[in-house]
């Protein structure tokens, strides 16, 4: 398998399909390409319709998009065990991560991900309650499964959070206890530390993703 991402300082959902590969210790060829360059455009041109990342490439099979990848992985590699084997907390489980996929607009647009910076933005209120929605989420499943991830056992769905707990830390937002809990726990993990290592000698500067003001 070859997966194409994008830069690891900024891009979130090179690093949620990323997660899946190492948290489960699947084999796989990544390759890293510079966001909004000749040569990102010009490699993608013939793989992916979107032209964007990440990019799973499995032989004769192409996925893209994220969340498809992830399926696509757990159907295929991982015997289902990405999700919750409960039925109930798996549909809770696809539920919140959809949430992710398809939602918190104002969030990922007035904080993007930028791990090697300490920034300061002013916030809407759509912003605002973006970050209390999480804050609620996270704070719940704590509750629930003490200690663990969102739903006791690593899924699909701390990938597709995994990136906020980032962009949490990068703007100084503060989160109620149960949620500070879980987001430490995202990034003390060995996989995200093995990303921030990776991302932290990383140079390039995309503007588009430099937000608010450097503290």
């Amino acid at each position: 398998m070859q997966l194409f991402i994008g830069n690891q300082n900024y891009s979130s959902w090179s690093l949620r399909a990323w997660l899946i590969f190492s948290q489960f210790k699947l084999d796989v060829e990544v390759t890293k390409l510079k966001l909004f360059t000749d040569e990102f455009y010009k490699t993608l041109a013939d793989i992916t319709p979107t032209a964007k990342v990440p990019t799973l490439v499995d032989g004769e099979v192409t996925v893209w998009d994220s969340l498809a990848i992830f399926e696509y992985v757990n159907e295929q590699y991982l015997q289902g065990k990405a999700w919750p084997s409960n039925v109930t907390e798996r549909a809770k489980a696809r539920s919140i991560a959809a949430e992710m996929h398809s939602g918190f607009f104002d969030l990922r647009n007035e904080l993007p991900m930028n791990i090697r910076a300490l920034r300061k933005v002013d916030l809407s209120v759509g912003a605002l309650s973006d970050i209390a929605r999480i804050d609620a989420m996270w704070a719940e499943q704590v509750a629930q499964y003490p200690d663990g991830w969102l739903f006791g056992e690593w899924s699909i769905v701390d990938a597709m959070y995994a990136p906020v707990a980032l962009r949490f830390q990068t703007y100084g937002v503060e989160l109620s206890k149960g949620a500070a809990a879980y987001q430490q726990k995202v990034l003390a993990s060995a996989s995200l530390q093995q990303w921030l290592e990776e991302a932290s000698k990383e140079t390039d500067i995309v503007e588009e993703d430099e937000a608010g003001e450097a503290v």
